[in-house]
């Protein structure tokens, strides 16, 4: 069995060592091995696991999420049915997104009409500045942030 450094890992898996780190925290990766100068020391199964949380996060999925779909995983004699329940709640925060980020393009596409019908400076930035207390109770409704409600700050 391959025995790698953290180092190692982070340049087969093409990733930072903090992200490695940060996720062994999380408890998404099990703890490694120690070598005798107390170096971490991965093997075949954190190289997969590793492999399996990047692919969910390149999904955009939550911690939470990726959380349950590992213990899913653990368990085989789960039934397929929950990882799919995971799945559409994920696929309708992704679509709620979407439509958030809609919203968002057609707003900048009103804004960007501005530029030309102000004859007195650019139509954008004097929208922008038009009441500042509106606008930010206004964006604060509206502003698009993951496609989660509440989530961890993490590494990619």
């Amino acid at each position: 069995m391959t025995q790698l450094t953290i180092g190692a890992l982070a340049q087969r898996m093409q990733c930072q060592t903090e992200t490695i780190r940060f996720y062994e925290r999380e408890g998404l990766l099990p703890p490694p091995a120690r070598s005798g100068g107390n170096y971490r020391l991965y093997g075949e199964p954190h190289l997969e696991r590793l492999g399996f949380v990047r692919r969910c996060r390149s999904l955009d999925m939550t911690l939470d999420e990726i959380r349950l779909l590992l213990q899913l995983r653990d368990k085989p004699a789960q039934n397929c049915r929950e990882v799919n329940a995971v799945l559409d709640e994920h696929i309708q925060h992704v679509a709620a997104r979407i439509a958030q980020l809609r919203t968002l393009q057609r707003q900048l596409r009103d804004l960007q009409q501005l530029c030309a019908k102000e004859p007195d400076g650019c139509g954008i930035l004097q929208e922008l500045a038009r009441d500042t207390h509106a606008a930010r109770t206004e964006a604060g409704s509206r502003h698009v942030r993951g496609s989660h409600p509440a989530r961890t700050t993490r590494p990619l």
